[in-house]
């Protein structure tokens, strides 16, 4: 497999690649085209340098050490090594790219497998989607936080699902089937699952506090 191509360093968004369960080939051969860097989490690397990819820098803790040696004289990446136990390896990854400069990252691998681990990945995204721009992507779905509008075009019937994390209030939208005008979304009372876009055109969503997650579904 190819490495992926240097297009414009931190204008473009990053790839982080973590340990969850893998994706397409389709869609990691997609991202990596677009990402100047590709980031790496702790347990994953034995996975990822099997597959040919390019790796720029490898990051975690190390409490999960490969199984495999890789020789960095032959291998030129960056080890970063981020002990806090108080952040996960994703957290650290984000504030690598903060501290970096990068405004966006792509994430994959990062749902499926361990469901604690998934459940503290949508926290992070979250957490850290304010100040960076991250962008989930696995075989059924992509997930980012909304801004407080959001404006998009869809073609008609595109499966969409809007999901409060916590709460997200005053929320409205315009050319969904299912239209919103709700004063407040609460997960695990009402979010808005399994939406889709009325007909061609512009869908537009705003709220006015908390937190927001759009779900762009491909089963």
């Amino acid at each position: 497999m190819s490495s992926h191509h240097i297009i414009r360093d931190k204008q473009e968004p990053a790839l982080i690649i973590a340990n969850g369960e893998a994706c397409s080939m389709d869609i990691l051969d997609q991202l990596l085209e677009w990402s100047p860097t590709v980031i790496v989490l702790d347990g994953a690397i034995d996975r990822v340098i099997s597959l040919g990819i390019k790796v720029d820098v490898w990051l975690g803790d190390f409490d999960h050490t490969s199984s495999q040696a890789i020789d960095l004289a032959n291998y030129p990446l960056k080890k970063v090594h981020t002990p806090d136990q108080n952040k996960t390896d994703l957290e650290k990854a984000f504030d690598y790219l903060l501290a970096e400069g990068y405004p966006a990252v792509n994430v994959v691998w990062s749902t499926g497998k361990r469901m604690d681990h998934t459940l503290n990945n949508f926290h992070s995204l979250v957490r850290y989607g304010t100040r960076l721009k991250i962008v989930f992507f696995d075989d059924y779905s992509t997930t980012y936080l909304l801004p407080k509008h959001f404006e998009k075009w869809y073609p008609a019937g595109t499966p969409l699902s809007l999901m409060p994390y916590g709460e997200a209030r005053g929320v409205k939208s315009e050319g969904l089937v299912y239209e919103l005008n709700h004063p407040v979304l609460v997960l695990g009372q009402q979010t808005s699952s399994s939406n889709e876009s009325k007909s061609d055109g512009i869908i537009k969503i705003s709220y006015e506090s908390g937190a927001l997650l759009m779900m762009e579904c491909h089963d």
